[in-house]
């Protein structure tokens, strides 16, 4: 076992300021570089949606980049530059959509690109579902990528189980309220619920997949629009959680929401997936508290009916920008082709 093949993975664990994009790029050029510089690995991995918090505020319509913009462009210069694959995200462009776009780019310029295929809740509002599986071909072999609450979905692990080396992508977890007159139920139970989920999410998809996980999170104190009631506000925390887990689930490294931003590393194994557990017959990996399936289904519906008038009616800042109708092919390839 010790002369098995391994990859030397970083998982970055980001705080990034609400809307601020190009502030927040060149945030990520600096951690990126740190980490690449400290850790000299193979795959650098930033969470879901880098370029903000993905939170349910009005401003993330402002936030929808060119799939070809500086995002794209940033990211494929660090990899070229710190010689590994870098994966990161962003809300893009898509032809006449929106999507949550996770990319993954190799130093030889191939770009790998992976939309969230629904979005949840809020994010409803702001982009549109995607339709690929999230497999992609990396020249070293291929990988599966998950964004968000992808993590946490069966269909995600079905797609990937046994057909990838690594489970890989991010996550944006803002969690409940901290108003003191719900304190009790949201605060003191359920957000710990939530926290607990996505503590062990990583290496429940890596048991079924069978393959390790890398799970970048944003963190930090945020403040949201309240859905139906954007005029209250939501104070709460992005939760952290960034873990990196083996094959057969168990946490190798992790970053909690009490440690701030920062970065993980770990050796992982580089074979073919064997996958331990079966996938579960129910649309989650594990159960979901009462409270954000209720929310779940609501913002799921107000959300999509927002975004498909605003959308039919041309009130959505992407649809004027003079990116809007181009698209980029999910595999660009790079210099050898």
């Amino acid at each position: 076992m010790s002369d098995a093949p391994t990859r030397r993975v970083v998982a970055v664990q980001l705080a990034v300021r609400l809307a601020e994009i190009e502030r927040n790029l060149a945030h990520i050029e600096d951690v990126v570089g740190q980490a690449a510089r400290e850790h000299a690995p193979d795959m650098i991995f930033l969470p879901e949606v880098s370029t903000t918090p993905n939170l349910s505020h009005r401003r993330m319509r402002d936030c929808v980049l060119p799939v070809d913009g500086p995002a794209l462009a940033l990211y494929r210069r660090l990899a070229r530059e710190h010689g590994c694959v870098v994966g990161a995200g962003a809300l893009t462009i898509r032809g006449r959509d929106a999507r949550n776009t996770y990319y993954v780019c190799e130093p030889d310029g191939t770009v790998h690109l992976h939309d969230k295929d629904q979005p949840t809740m809020w994010e409803n509002a702001t982009y549109g579902p995607g339709r690929d599986p999230g497999i992609l071909a990396l020249t070293d072999g291929p990988i599966g990528c998950a964004n968000g609450f992808e993590w946490a979905r069966s269909r995600t692990a079905a797609r990937l189980r046994g057909r990838v080396r690594l489970v890989a992508g991010g996550m944006c977890f803002p969690s409940f309220p901290t108003w003191a007159a719900t304190r009790r139920l949201f605060w003191d139970r359920e957000h710990q619920t939530m926290l607990q989920l996505a503590r062990e999410t990583p290496g429940r998809i890596a048991r079924i997949v069978g393959a390790p996980a890398v799970h970048p999170s944003h963190v930090g104190d945020v403040v949201m629009q309240t859905p139906w009631a954007p005029w209250l506000r939501w104070p709460t925390i992005m939760v952290g959680e960034t873990i990196i887990a083996g094959a057969d689930g168990a946490i190798l490294q992790r970053l909690a929401y009490e440690d701030g931003e920062g970065w993980i590393c770990a050796e992982v194994p580089w074979r073919e997936p064997a996958p331990l557990d079966p996938v579960p017959p129910t649309f989650w990996l594990a159960p979901m508290p009462v409270s954000v399936q209720a929310i779940w289904y609501a913002e799921n519906a107000r959300g999509r009916i927002e975004y498909l008038a605003n959308r039919a009616l041309g009130r959505l800042p992407f649809q004027h920008d003079p990116a809007y109708g181009r698209d980029l092919p999910d595999r660009v390839p790079g210099a050898s082709g």
